[in-house]
């Protein structure tokens, strides 16, 4: 059996920060794993929680073992929710083609940042 000191081990998420906020939850493994890799480079620091639980489904209910995304610093919670809800919002639509804010280039509904310099997709406005 081996035993482990607590002094060695990381901090649990919930350790580091006090308030953490659940931001979005999906069955779908991918579309967590892409918000969250959305909000990391918008420099939010962010938890996944239940990627491993979708095993348990039948035996817990189903929608208690989807994905879940969490913010870890209550500050970040509103801008979190600002580029879900855009990302999400510019998925469901199919998008439209657009025109980069930085060079003018025009680029097809499905790129997400300019092909000629790089430049990120402007949020939809409502």
């Amino acid at each position: 059996m081996i035993h482990g000191n607590p002094v060695d081990r990381p901090p649990r998420p919930e350790a580091v920060t006090g308030a953490m906020k659940k931001v979005y939850s999906s069955d779908n493994y991918f579309l967590v794993g892409h918000l969250r890799q959305l909000l990391e480079n918008n420099h939010i620091k962010c938890i996944a929680k239940n990627e491993f639980l979708l095993g348990g489904a039948g035996e817990l209910p189903p929608t208690e073992c989807w994905p879940e995304l969490w913010v870890a610093e209550d500050f970040q919670y509103d801008k979190a929710r600002e580029l879900v809800e855009g990302f999400l919002a510019s998925a469901d639509n199919g998008g439209s083609p657009w025109h980069c804010p930085a060079c003018g280039e025009h680029s097809e509904a499905q790129f997400t940042a300019c092909w000629s310099c790089g430049a990120e997709r402007p949020l939809p406005i409502d």
